[in-house]
This record gives C-alpha cells, sequence and structure tokens, in this order.
C-alpha cells in the first residue's frame, strides 16, 4: 500500500518507527500537499463571494493549477520513499564477480539520480506553489489569512527540507553536469523562495 494511502495515524506510526523510510523527503512532499491544500481552501472561501469580486480571477488560477500540484505533491510522499528503498537495494547487490560489482555500481547510480530527481521535483512544485500563494497574498478572503500564512510556512518547509535530501544525495551523482544542475538549480529556489516567504510572512502578520 502506498503511503498516500494510510490513515494518518497509520503513516505517523511508520513514520516514528525504526524504519529509514519514510523519512525527510517523504514529510517535505507531504508539508507541500498540505500547504498547497491550504490555499485551495482559502481560494474556495474566496471564490463565488460578491464582496470579494476583484479576487475570482487570482483565487481561480490559484486553484485550477494548485489542485495539479496537489497530486503530484502527493504522489511523490509515496515515490519519495520508493526511491530510496531502490537505493538500499542496490547496496544489498552481490559485489563478488567484476561483473557483479559493475552491475551494483550502475544500480547504485541509477537509483541514487532517482533519489535526486523526486525531492528536486517536490522543490520545483512547491515554488510553483509559494509563487501562486504570492499572488493571493491581499487577493483572497482575510478571514483565511493565517491560513495562508500557514500554507506558505509549510511550502518554505516544503522546499527546505527536499533541499537536504537533494544536497545529501548529490555526492553519489556520478553526472557530474546533472549534479551541477541541481546543484545551481535547487540553491537558487530555495535562496529565492526564502526571502519570498519570509516577506509573505510578515505581510500577512501586520494586517492579523
Amino acid at each position: 500500500m502506498k503511503l498516500n494511502d494510510l490513515k494518518v495515524s497509520e503513516y505517523l506510526d511508520i513514520l516514528k518507527s525504526d524504519a529509514p523510510a519514510p523519512g525527510g523527503g517523504s514529510v517535505s512532499a507531504l508539508a507541500g500537499a498540505q500547504a498547497v491544500s491550504l490555499f485551495i481552501m482559502v481560494a474556495d472561501l474566496t471564490l463565488g463571494k460578491e464582496k470579494y469580486a476583484e479576487y475570482q480571477d487570482v483565487c481561480q488560477t490559484a486553484k485550477r493549477r494548485g489542485e495539479d500540484l496537489y497530486r503530484v505533491l502527493s504522489q511523490a510522499v509515496s515515490r519519495d520513499t520508493e526511491a530510496f528503498n531502490l537505493v538500499s537495494e542496490a547496496f544489498k547487490m552481490p559485489k563478488t564477480t567484476p561483473e557483479e560489482k559493475a552491475a551494483r555500481s550502475k544500480a547504485i547510480a541509477d537509483a541514487t539520480l532517482t533519489a535526486t530527481e523526486v525531492p528536486y521535483s517536490v522543490m520545483q512544485y512547491a515554488y510553483e506553489g509559494m509563487m501562486l500563494a504570492e499572488t493571493m497574498v491581499g487577493r483572497s478572503n482575510p478571514n483565511a489569512a493565517s491560513d495562508l500564512g500557514v500554507a506558505i510556512l509549510n511550502l518554505m518547509a516544503a522546499i527546505k527540507g527536499a533541499w537536504l535530501n537533494v544536497k545529501i544525495n548529490l555526492p553519489g551523482i556520478k553526472d557530474e553536469e546533472k549534479a551541477r544542475a541541481f546543484e545551481k538549480g535547487g540553491q537558487k529556489m530555495h535562496d529565492d523562495a526564502q526571502t519570498i516567504a519570509r516577506e509573505l510572512y510578515d505581510e500577512i502578520l501586520k494586517h492579523l
């Protein structure tokens, strides 16, 4: 059964166990999915309300794209754990003969690349979510402003958490060009999102 098919209590029981996965990568993806769910809720609390007529287009766009982001981020909760398991299985492969060693090395490299791609994609999706949330600050139902703030905090957690999981895997990426692309792109998303999140949080806080 996939992690995102579990009850919340079942997921948390596995998370707090001594099982190596799910771990930080899955938690980061879940933070992103929760965040997107929250700003979709804020959009729904704004849409169809006459007194928020000027915010309808912004919230409709955020909701429409947010539904796509919710789907991929919720799927990433399981995908991250599956990617970790691929790496674990690759390290367990036999390494007695030169052929076995070569096959094992390739399997480890391939699995490590996948285990880096998944959290990197979480960063990308969460970053896009941050851009959508930004459009809603001051342009959505003010009674749900705190919920929008929590969404932004969770998006930042998703980005920072996923970045840690990208970083820890970078030394295992054999393709130096791909490793550099992950490093450069991830660092930029991390830094930009951090600046934006801080500004948005402060903006929301002063209007509560």
